[in-house]
C-alpha cells in the first residue's frame, strides 16, 4: 500500500491481468513455489501477496476472492505458516522454508535457552509459558496431551493477553511482544475465528488462534536448519528470492532482518 495526496491506495493487478492471483489455491501454489510471502508491499518489487492480487476485491468478505480471507484458508491448511515474519508486518512462509527462517531468526537458540542466555524478556516469557513452560521438555509430547498436563497447544491472541497478565494495570506492550515472538519463529498464527460467548456462540470479528510452530509439524522438523549457521540459512533465503524478483543486496538483507 501507499499513500498518495493523504490517501491509501493498494497495489495490485487487474482481475483479467494474466499473473493476478485468482484464489487461496493459486496463492498457495505461489508460496509453494516461491517458498515465502509478505501480505503486503515492501522493499522488494513485486515480492508480496497485494501486488500479485486485485485490489477491488480486498476486504470485500467473500473468502472466495478476497485475500484477506485467504490468510485463515491457508493457515487452516498446515502446509504454510503465516505471522508477522517480515519486518513486524504479515506474511506467508511454506512449511518446506519455515526450518531456514527458524535458524536464521532463532540463530539456534529454543526459546527457554534463549531466556536462559538472557536474550529474551520476562514478557516474551509470559506468553511462551502459556504453551511451554520453561524447564519442561515438551516437545516430544503429544499435542493431544497438552491439556490434561495443563498447557494450551493454541489460544486466542485476547486468551494470551489475559492469561499472562497484559492490559490495564498489568504488563505493557501485548501487541509488541507477540509482534517479536512472530518474527523470531517462536509462535505462528495457527487460525481466524470469531470469539465465542459463555453459551458457546461466536460473535465479532475473527480473532488470531496463536501456536508454537512445533505443534504443527514437529520438533524435528522445525529445528531441521540447526546443524548450519544463521548466515547459512540467511544466504539460502536471499538464494530463493532472486530467483524470483529483482533485489539489490543491501535492501534485501535490511528487508530480511
Amino acid at each position: 500500500m501507499e499513500v498518495i495526496d493523504g490517501q491509501w491506495y493498494m497495489k495490485g493487478l487487474d482481475w483479467e491481468d494474466e499473473g493476478c492471483i485468482h484464489s487461496s489455491s493459486e496463492l498457495l501454489s505461489v508460496i509453494d513455489k516461491v517458498g515465502f510471502l509478505p501480505l503486503f508491499s515492501n522493499s522488494v518489487p513485486g515480492f508480496s501477496v497485494e501486488e500479485m492480487t486485485c485490489p477491488s476485491h480486498w476486504w470485500c468478505g467473500d473468502e472466495d476472492v478476497d485475500p484477506w480471507e485467504w490468510r485463515g484458508i491457508l493457515a487452516r491448511t498446515g502446509k504454510v505458516a503465516y505471522g508477522k515474519f517480515f519486518g513486524n508486518k504479515a506474511g506467508f512462509i511454506s512449511k518446506k522454508w519455515f526450518p531456514y527462517f527458524v535458524n536464521f531468526r532463532r540463530s539456534g537458540y529454543d526459546f527457554d535457552a534463549l531466556y536462559d542466555e538472557g536474550k529474551a524478556g520476562y514478557r516474551e516469557k509470559l506468553l511462551m509459558d502459556l504453551f511451554v513452560p520453561s524447564g519442561v521438555d515438551m516437545w516430544d509430547v503429544k499435542v493431544s496431551a497438552l491439556p490434561a498436563l495443563g498447557l494450551s497447544p493454541e489460544l486466542y491472541t485476547h486468551e494470551m493477553k489475559e492469561k499472562a497478565g497484559f492490559g490495564k494495570g498489568g504488563e505493557k506492550n501485548f501487541e509488541g511482544v507477540l509482534s517479536k515472538l512472530q518474527m523470531q519463529t517462536y509462535l505462528v498464527v495457527k487460525d481466524f475465528k470469531p470469539r465465542q460467548n459463555k453459551k458457546g456462540i461466536e460473535y465479532g470479528w475473527a480473532v488470531a488462534i496463536m501456536t508454537p510452530p512445533e505443534y504443527l509439524w514437529g520438533y524435528k522438523h522445525v529445528t531441521g536448519r540447526y546443524k548450519e549457521s544463521p548466515e547459512e540459512s540467511l544466504f539460502a533465503i536471499e538464494k530463493q528470492i532472486r530467483k524470483h524478483f529483482e533485489c539489490d543486496e543491501k535492501t534485501l538483507r535490511k528487508f530480511l532482518k
